[in-house]
């Protein structure tokens, strides 16, 4: 422990090197990263980096197969390529970093670098949330209005509500990211954590910081909680719709349809409300930066598993991509021999 505290102290003034008049401005903040015992840093390194490469490799699968397979031209894959266009970049966000990091001995990043994470966290972040939303009112007019799913799902609305939640998540992501420069941090430098976090960030601001929260808390409920009352409205209308006329296949209809989103939705914003939502006063910080590993790193990973094993046109795409490309090599080495 004490020679953790020698290390922070150590890094604070190695780092608070830039000097405006008689204040010391920090040029760049140090990263605390996973709370790992030393002896365990290079098998957790594997992990991660094992991990961060399925995400990457899962999620460029359903993209190249929504993009190549024809059957997959539908409004429901259109938002699921652009979901995991998403859950790519936001992991992209932070693994890097941390990979990173954990192999070196001062675990810095600069003052623009930490701000250009927070950026591209928060909007990509904010982006899977308004298309978890749009994918539920996708589901809920194909199960409820099915006969007019077409003209109501056209192209064209569909196409809308993906440059909707590009322009808001950009704005808001934007937005949070100018506050936060015009703040000074002039004292402690180290963020316990393994990314720039603007929670984080915030508490080591030596300026006012009450725009900040409230900013936060106004766009904080147009974020998570309106998207999550959206989310549970539509499958409440699908439940409701679903027991009018029960019958055990349009049961089954709706769990193949509608349990893939579901269990997305589920590990999204359960992390998110058991971080906070539910705070503990008993290792905050240690649970913050565990819950933060579920949905940077975790659920990014999981969802072209959830996507794959449990949707059929995902699993029949990927059957008639792999039986193509067995085909054209069989047609490859008999015209060379």
């Amino acid at each position: 422990m004490l020679a953790i505290m020698g290390l922070k102290a150590h890094l604070r003034r190695k780092s608070c090197n830039v000097k405006m008049g008689n204040q010391t401005v920090v040029s760049e903040f140090i990263l605390l990263g996973l709370p790992i015992d030393p002896n365990q840093r290079d098998l957790f390194y594997a992990l991660f980096l094992v991990m961060y490469v399925t995400t990457v490799l899962g999620n460029l699968l359903i993209i190249i197969l929504i993009r190549l397979d024809s059957h997959l031209h539908t409004p429901m894959y259109l938002l699921l390529s652009n979901l995991s266009f998403s859950d790519l970049c936001f992991s992209s966000v932070t693994m890097p970093k941390l990979l990173q990091n954990m192999q070196s001995q001062v675990p810095s990043i600069p003052y623009a670098g930490c701000l250009t994470q927070m950026y591209f966290f928060l909007l990509f972040a904010d982006l899977e949330s308004f298309l978890l939303v749009a994918m539920a009112y996708d589901r809920y007019v194909a199960i409820c209005f099915p006969l007019h799913y077409t003209t109501i799902m056209s192209p064209r609305l569909c196409l809308s509500l993906v440059v909707l939640s590009w322009v808001l998540t950009t704005f808001i992501s934007l937005l949070h990211t100018l506050l936060m420069a015009r703040l000074s941090f002039c004292a402690d430098n180290v963020i316990p954590h393994f990314f720039c976090d603007m929670s984080a960030l915030l508490k080591l601001a030596c300026s006012d910081i009450q725009i900040n929260e409230m900013v936060i808390f106004i766009l904080g409920g147009l974020i998570i909680i309106v998207p999550f009352l959206l989310i549970s409205s539509s499958y409440a209308r699908i439940v409701s719709s679903i027991l009018k006329v029960p019958s055990a296949r349009g049961i089954r209809k709706t769990f193949s349809t509608c349990g893939s989103h579901l269990s997305v939705v589920s590990l999204f914003y359960g992390t998110i409300i058991g971080l906070y939502l539910c705070p503990s006063a008993n290792n905050s910080t240690v649970k913050e930066t565990v819950m933060a590993v579920m949905y940077t790193v975790v659920t990014p990973m999981l969802n072209p598993f959830i996507y794959s094993l449990r949707n059929q046109d995902i699993k029949g795409a990927l059957g008639r991509a792999f039986s193509k490309w067995t085909i054209q090599r069989f047609w490859d080495r008999d015209s060379k021999d």
